[in-house]
């Protein structure tokens, strides 16, 4: 479903990634660790269309998508949660989700609203909520239910977890396999909680300094020692 070869993007004179090769099949969970500042949220960005790509490819659903602009990446069928969530806080819980809809078939809001509110129920009771008022967990749920409503073939996760409670991490965690178990959606995983991610996902790449360093299958990486060592503490 998507492929990345070569890819080499940065901002200004800086160059963040260096030559990246990434494959993603349809209905995988591919979880993508590596420490901060190595690149891994520039990647997620650069899949979006900001920053543009220095050189290579990323080929989405058969066809290039380097060039287009975001909206355009969007409605091809890519969701992006980004990291430290991003929701309107002056606005509702269902504005929010309405605005995760704006790109997507009409036809299917209803639909769409009903998933999303049964896969997370505990924003049913805050639509009418400002999402700022909203706890760290609760504005990550409405963050992934906003990327679920543009119905998505590929769902970008940057860093669900980052600073939720123990318990509210596995259920974010619980809710992502979840919607790939159910839905069929692709999955494309940052995380620093390197053990939970690979314990999710089907395989995993190791990203240092703007390169991919490892990658197969998480059984496999879980099991090295030097990933042990790096990651998994």
């Amino acid at each position: 479903m998507l492929s990345i070869r070569g890819l080499t993007a940065g901002y200004g004179n800086i160059e963040a990634l260096h030559g990246i090769d990434i494959e993603l099949g349809a209905g995988e969970i591919v979880a993508l660790v590596g420490g901060n500042g190595a690149g891994k949220t520039t990647l997620l960005m650069t899949i979006c269309g900001r920053p543009q790509p220095w050189a290579g490819d990323i080929v989405f659903d058969g066809a290039s998508i380097v060039g287009l602009p975001t909206f355009q990446i969007v409605r091809r069928g890519i969701a992006h949660v980004p990291e430290g969530r991003r929701i309107f806080p002056r606005m509702s819980v269902l504005e929010n989700l309405k605005m995760g809809a704006l790109l997507a078939d009409p036809k299917t809001f209803d639909n769409d609203l009903a998933y999303v509110l049964d896969l997370l129920p505990h924003l049913k009771p805050m639509l009418a909520n400002r999402g700022g008022t909203l706890s760290g967990g609760e504005q990550q749920m409405l963050a992934i239910g906003r990327a679920l409503m543009g119905h998505p073939k590929l769902l970008l996760l940057d860093e669900p977890s980052l600073g939720l409670a123990p318990l509210t991490a596995q259920l974010v965690f619980s809710i992502i396999a979840k919607i790939n178990k159910e839905r069929g959606t692709t999955v494309l995983l940052i995380e620093q909680n390197a053990y939970q991610a690979l314990k999710l996902a089907h395989r995993g790449y190791v990203m240092v300094n703007g390169k991919i360093t490892q990658s197969g299958d998480c059984a496999i990486l879980l099991a090295d020692p030097a990933i042990q060592a790096a990651y998994l503490g």
